[in-house]
């Protein structure tokens, strides 16, 4: 049985920075931003801190949530999200065909349609919970949070709620 990652509790002390660390630790298939033209590796930089930030995995449920949680939540609205797709469009292409090639669409549509039933339920309550939002976290300027406690952000941000 493999342990949880310390960033994924709610209440972790582990500072950002660590937690970043740990992630990319324990996810050493993920595609490092540096390997990344600039402006996308800015995305996806911000992307991983987001999985740190919000208590998420790189399962299927926790990749389908965190979007939703990035529209609802950060300055990385749907509208804005969309923005940087379109700028992107070959990088994000490129990486979507990787994977396809490496575990198969019927692999990616089965996990996707797995885990759909129980985050729907999930979802429509983060969705509540976040009407009116005013206060949004940084997307691309998290810099100045590295070396503050993953629960001190989460608190500033109330995402406590979010986080299981």
């Amino acid at each position: 049985m493999s342990l949880l990652p310390r960033y994924v509790n709610k209440d972790s002390t582990q500072t950002l920075r660590e937690g970043l660390a740990e992630y990319y630790a324990l996810n050493p298939h993920i595609t490092p931003p540096d390997t990344q033209p600039p402006e996308f590796a800015k995305i996806l930089l911000a992307h991983d801190v987001g999985h740190v930030i919000y208590g998420c995995d790189t399962g299927m449920y926790d990749e389908l949530k965190i979007l939703p949680l990035f529209w609802w939540t950060s300055e990385c609205t749907f509208e804005r999200f969309r923005e940087m797709r379109k700028t992107n469009k070959a990088v994000i292409d490129v990486m979507y065909n990787d994977m396809i090639k490496e575990k198969g669409v019927l692999w990616l549509y089965g996990a996707i349609f797995q885990v759909l039933p129980p985050l729907i339920p999930e979802l429509i309550l983060i969705w509540f919970k976040t009407r009116n939002r005013e206060k949004r976290v940084p997307f691309l300027e998290f810099e100045p949070w590295l070396d503050r406690s993953l629960l001190d952000i989460r608190q500033e941000f109330d995402l406590l709620a979010f986080i299981k």
